[in-house]
């Protein structure tokens, strides 16, 4: 029997690195599209034809298929081989979506109306209407990954390799040892320094003249004040309260705001589990009103028909950071817009969309002294340059000495990352 060899050319699948093709798709898995009516299943983005012309777009517009792959597929241009390039197209993205529901990045959404329907007791489909568009949810392990892409790229085009710790300008007995050692003291971390509490003793027994006496065949007896530690500089933790401003005009003008707030929340959390277990970090969304979310409901979260309570969410970030016993205690605030909501006593919200309404700035600075009372600095990063804006911002990092940050959707994460791990704190005795 004769074999016959040829080269081996592989399949377009493997030519697709799903990794980056997730973060092609981070756009659509993030999307923070208007929804009026409050319910996800109204949105046309969760969709499966959706996730269809995006993974089209990744392969061809986005990089994900080299060049080399794509001529392979559209061969000569012939009518044949461009019907032959149309059915492997679609193998090749039904083969994706497969293989990020296998890997768990998504998952099928359930047909709600369907059981509505039955347990309505209503009557069965005949046939005759149009299925409903099959929809998907991206899963917790795809906002994670989505989230690890978003820090390494904002880390890479900030030039750093690593993200450090808080440092200050104190000293304790931690496990690195940076500075003199000192002697150890109740309370201390027990990071030895051998060579200084060996000296120690043999000074103590020197001076007592019975340094010969002090000394076993198994070494010196050491006693509790011979002991010495070795000292670190003192890396301070940190809780932070990251506040989103999810209200209509984050979405506006053509241009989508809230999905890079989500994306730089997501690297911001996973910055902190990685690099700063020690930190904490709490996301609070404010509209309407105000309301604490898990982090893990972060890349999920939409903007809504809401005006713009930042009263109500500096209160419920303060009630948050108070509870917490941390060395700094900060807010970093993600907004667009003018404060123009806040929550009146009866808990009814009084709205005034119509410039800076006296009223509302002056309760909106009230809790700004507040938070800065309690010790808690408010970073504000605004994505708007308007003059009455950019006084009112200004006015807030002011009154609790914090700063105010004027930049873009594309820059917006290197400013909160690059001020997060930059941040100095107050020498602690």
């Amino acid at each position: 029997m004769k074999y016959r060899y040829s080269k081996y050319t592989g399949t377009l699948l493997d030519d697709v690195d799903l990794d980056d093709l997730l973060s092609k798709l981070s756009e659509l898995l993030l999307s923070s599209g208007f929804n009026p009516w409050g319910d996800p299943s109204n949105d046309d983005d969760r969709t499966m034809d959706a996730l269809h012309d995006a993974i089209l777009d990744a392969l061809f517009s986005g990089g994900v298929l080299s060049e080399e792959a794509i001529e392979r597929l559209l061969g000569d241009g012939t009518d044949e081989d461009q019907r032959r390039a149309r059915e492997q197209l679609e193998t090749l993205v039904q083969q994706l979506i497969e293989r990020m529901m296998d890997e768990g990045f998504l998952t099928p959404a359930p047909d709600l109306d369907a059981e509505r329907a039955q347990r309505a007791g209503a009557s069965v489909d005949d046939g005759t209407a149009p299925p409903p568009p099959t929809r998907f949810e991206v899963t917790d392990k795809a906002l994670d990954f989505l989230g690890f892409r978003a820090l390494r790229d904002l880390l890479g085009s900030m030039g750093r390799s690593s993200a450090g710790r808080h440092d200050t300008h104190a000293l304790s007995t931690g496990v690195d040892a940076g500075a003199a050692s000192k002697p150890y003291e109740f309370g201390d971390t027990l990071n030895l320094d051998p060579s200084g509490t060996i000296l120690n003793t043999v000074r103590r027994l020197h001076a007592e003249g019975d340094v010969l006496a002090g000394t076993h065949a198994h070494g010196l007896d050491v006693t509790y004040e011979d002991l010495m530690v070795a000292q670190s500089e003192f890396q301070s933790s940190c809780a932070t309260v990251i506040m989103l401003d999810c209200s209509h005009s984050m979405i506006l003008y053509g241009e989508d705001r809230f999905t890079p707030a989500k994306q730089v929340a997501l690297a911001l959390s996973h910055l902190i589990r990685t690099q700063y277990p020690g930190d904490t970090l709490h996301a609070v969304l404010f509209h309407d009103s105000a309301e604490e979310i898990p982090l893990k409901q972060l890349g999920r979260v939409r903007v809504g028909p809401y005006y713009t309570n930042t009263r109500e969410g500096l209160r419920l970030a303060r009630r948050i950071l108070e509870r917490q016993r941390k060395d700094m205690r900060q807010i970093i605030m993600i907004t667009d817009g003018k404060p123009s909501a806040i929550t009146r006593p009866d808990g009814q919200i009084y709205k005034n969309a119509f410039g800076l309404d006296p009223h509302v700035v002056s309760e909106t600075f009230a809790e700004v002294a507040a938070c800065g009372k309690a010790g808690i600095m408010i970073n504000t990063f605004m994505l708007a340059r308007d003059p009455d804006l950019v006084a009112f911002v200004r006015r807030v990092a002011a009154i609790c000495h914090g700063k105010a940050y004027f930049t873009t959707p594309q820059t917006l994460g290197q400013y909160v990352l690059t001020d997060y791990m930059n941040r100095k704190t107050r020498t602690i005795h």
